[in-house]
Formats: structure tokens, sequence, C-alpha cells
């Protein structure tokens, strides 16, 4: 799909030549290409402004059916989403075009100040995310569309070797983050949590990693009795999958916990009908989970990286949990059930107590689609981070400006944990009013995790996308992939285990 070549345009026969130009600049090294910058800028509908674009069919003796010039802006103000973007826009032009191929012309080397591993990367994953159609449900004649078949990024002879690693590892984080996509997409009827659980234990064992399926009676053996009382409204049992990359020697863990409510009702405290639309996208934390697993065992690296995928559907039924039932934690602890509609924080409150105790991890990270407060909060393009780690939170925050998965750090005050009084047992799943429902529930999860180092990310926003953007089309996101991979295994993360 993706191949690195020299940009010598002298000798190939190209389809679409995507150019990357900077605001009245010309940013390629190539000469020929840089006469024809030159022109494209003359005119006064182009002047290399972000987001202008410029199709021309007169390519100056480089053999090209079309060059398409797309702004970045100015030079000094180009940043690694922007060039993420271009190389987007320009596969969505060749789509639109119903073209098989395109190539990408990488900036100068000299010309911005984003080193060059960090500059074909951001090209790679947005190339590759534009390139992604989740067509499967639709008939063959509503598949107009075909995702290219082919992606060059066009770069300098004497860099190729050296940036290939870097262009297969960018393959390789996003393809975990597609994976992710996908299942977020998929109707809920296709991956109740026994048929979720058979999909990622196939696409993980695929590159290596150790998977193991619990099932209902398991988990009772476990006392899971948050999670299974959860469950107990549906008609399909729950599972819980275990993924354990383990490599010989590792000395530390990481354990990621993701939320797997792959249809969420409300249970009885049902939603309105608005409430309901998008709610296939619930598991959208497992399947992060899953998708960085996924890049685990591609990338393999010298730490033990565990993920934990807690799968259940909230449902409405004569079985179904009831508001006033108090269930029994994996902890020990006691959960007074206030809403079952606070159901995402029961299914992570025994999987985050089980992992905590099973793997001593030196790190614990849980992903989920918690609340709508936190939507209220920060909208829906961006995730709230909760943790006592300062140092934690800036390095989650930092890799989410570096990949353009962006978060925001969220208070847990510790005089909020009264708002979760019950009078009848340890602890309630939601305060008793609405206010800060998002530090809240953060402050609940708190209660299951011990002492150990541990991030909470609500990812309730961007998991799930009505609207089009250049990388991603309306559906699944996969948000949570790439920004876990570049915080535990990226070359410039500040996190230290």
């Amino acid at each position: 799909m993706i191949i690195l070549k020299s940009a010598d345009l002298s000798r190939r026969r190209f389809t679409n030549i995507v150019v990357p130009v900077c605001e009245k600049k010309s940013i390629t090294a190539e000469a020929r290409l840089a006469a024809l910058v030159d022109d494209a800028l003359s005119l006064p509908e182009f002047e290399g402004k972000a987001d202008d674009a410029l199709v021309r069919y007169s390519t100056g003796g480089i053999k090209a059916e079309r060059l398409i010039f797309l702004g970045l802006g100015k030079v000094k103000q180009v940043e690694e989403d922007d060039l993420r973007r271009m190389a987007a826009k320009g596969v969505r032009r060749a789509l639109e075009l119903g073209q098989p191929k395109v190539a990408i012309v990488m900036p100068d080397i000299e010309t911005l100040k984003i080193d060059r591993e960090r500059q074909v990367t951001a090209v790679i994953e947005g190339a590759l995310m534009a390139n992604h159609l989740f067509h499967r449900y639709r008939g063959k004649k509503e598949r107009k569309v075909k995702p290219l078949s082919a992606i060059e990024v066009l770069i300098a002879r004497n860099e190729v070797n050296r940036l290939r690693p870097v262009a297969d590892k960018a393959v390789a984080v996003v393809s975990g983050s597609l994976l992710a996509r996908d299942w977020v997409s998929t109707p809920p009827m296709d991956k109740v949590p026994e048929k979720f659980a058979g999909m990622v234990e196939k696409r993980l064992e695929e590159v290596g990693v150790s998977v193991e399926v619990k099932d209902h009676k398991e988990l009772a053996q476990m006392k899971f009795g948050a999670l299974l009382g959860v469950a107990m409204g549906s008609d399909s049992p729950a599972r819980m999958v275990v993924a354990d990359y383990h490599p010989e020697g590792a000395t530390k863990t990481v354990v990621l916990v993701g939320k797997g409510v792959t249809y969420d009702s409300g249970g009885l405290n049902l939603k309105p009908a608005d409430g309901l639309k998008g709610m296939k996208s619930d598991m959208a934390g497992a399947a992060a989970v899953a998708g960085t697993l996924y890049n685990v065992g591609q990338l393999q690296p010298d730490v033990r990286v565990v993920g934990i995928m807690p799968l259940v559907e909230n449902m409405p039924s004569g079985r179904a949990l009831r508001v006033g039932d108090v269930l029994k934690s994996v902890s020990g602890k006691t959960i007074e059930v206030g809403n079952t509609d606070a159901e995402g924080r029961l299914i992570l409150a025994d999987s985050l107590a089980w992992a905590n105790k099973t793997y001593k991890p030196d790190l614990m990270i849980d992903l989920a689609t918690l609340t709508g407060a936190c939507m209220v909060a920060l909208g829906q393009d961006m995730a709230g981070v909760f943790t006592v780690d300062d140092k934690l939170s800036k390095a989650i925050t930092r890799s989410s400006e570096r990949v353009h998965e962006r978060c925001w750090p969220l208070p847990m005050p510790e005089d909020y944990k009264a708002h979760l009084k019950s009078d009848v047992a340890d602890i309630a799943n939601v305060a008793g009013h609405r206010w800060g429902g998002a530090s809240t529930a953060a402050l609940f999860l708190s209660e299951f995790v011990g002492k150990t180092r541990w991030a909470h990310i609500d990812i309730a926003g961007p998991a799930f996308t009505q609207k089009d953007s250049l990388c991603i089309r309306p559906g699944g996101t996969g948000f949570g992939v790439r920004l876990l991979c570049d915080l535990l295994f990226g070359e410039e993360s500040s996190l230290t285990l």
C-alpha cells in the first residue's frame, strides 16, 4: 500500500502527483517541480495558503496525468497535522477522480522545522487514514469509490533506506487504528460480546499476542459481580478478553483496560431516542486497547503489555439490573446502583481491580466512552485525562499533541469523593447530583486501582463522529490507538516506566 520511493521524476510515469506548497513559497528541491510550483503561485486563485488547492494538467515535461498542488500556509507555522491533512486531502482528491494511485512529494528536508521522521510519519498517517473506507455493509453498486491500490511517498534517494523503518512503523500503527475504527463502526447485532471477543482474539493471535477469553462461568467464579450485574439484562452473555504480550526478559508491565459495552441502551434507565444513536460506539475503549495490542504484536517492544477488555451489552429486560441494587465487586467493595446508565464504570471497576491484583503493573491506563459530562466540558473532539500523577498527565498530553488525538487534563478533587457516598453500600456508582460528572466518574474508578500509577482517559467525545473530515469519515475514529502507541513506544515520548 505505502511505498517509500526516490523522488526521481525523470524516469517514471505517474497518474497523480501531490505537491505541498507553502504560502508564496516552493518547498520542493526538484528543479522542474519547483518551477511548476512557482508558475502555480503566479495564479491569483492559488497562494499556497492553508487548504488552497490547484489541479493542473500541464505538467511541464513531468510524466504525470495531473499535478495536485496543496497549500500548507506560512512555512514557519507548518505543523505535523498540516502535513497529515495535506496527505489526506491528496488521497481524497485521487479517490474523487476515481484514480487507483497517488504519489505524494515530501517537502525539501531543509524547509520545515519538523524532524524528518515526524514528517514522514504524519504524511503516511494522513494518507492511510483518508484511504480507509468502511463499505462492508454496502451493496456492490453502492461501492462506487474504491480505496487506492498504491500510495507512494516520494523522497530524496539518500533518505529512502534510512526512513524505511520509520515508514514501516507508521503503517503498523495506523493498521491498529483502522481495526479499532472498523470495530466501532460495526453494527451492534454483529458484535455482541461473544462475537466481538472472537474478532479480537482472531486478529491479535495473527500478530503473536496471547489471548484468553473468559466466559460467564469463569467471570462468576472470579467474582466479577459488578460486570455480571450490568450483563444481566441481555440475552448475550458477558465476556472478558485478556490479551498478553509478554516478551522474554521484560522487567516492566503496562496494563491497558478498555470499556467494552457493545451496545448501551441505558438499561432500565433507558436513554431517550436521540441518546440511542451511536451507542454501538460504547465499546470504543475496548476497540482502542485491542488495536493497540495489535500494534504491540507488530512492533514488539521490550515491555510486557496486557490488554483487558470487559465486554457486555447493557439492555432492559425482566432480568435487568435495577436502581437500588447492590453489587459486590471483585475487590470486595459493594456498589449501590443509582443509575443503570452509569454501567461503564461498573465493568471497569471489576477489571481494574482484578488487573491490578493479578499483574501488579508499573502503569495502568483505562480508556472509556464514560461520560456525557466530559463532552459537555471539552466538546466532541477532545478527550479528558484524569490522574493524580502530573508527570503522567503531561506525558499523555504531549503525545496527544504529536498525534493530534487531543486530550486535556481535568481535575479529580479529593473532596468530591463525598458525592459518591451510599447509605447502604461502600460506594455509589453515581453522585447524588448531575454536576462534575466526569470527575466523579474518575474518582469512582480511582477506588479500584489501589496505589498503582494510573490514568483514566474519557474518550466519549472523540471516539465516534457523524461528520466527515479529511482523515476520518463518519463512524468510529480509532481514537486512542495512535495516542497510546506514541505514549508507550514513541521515540519522543516523555513517559518513564
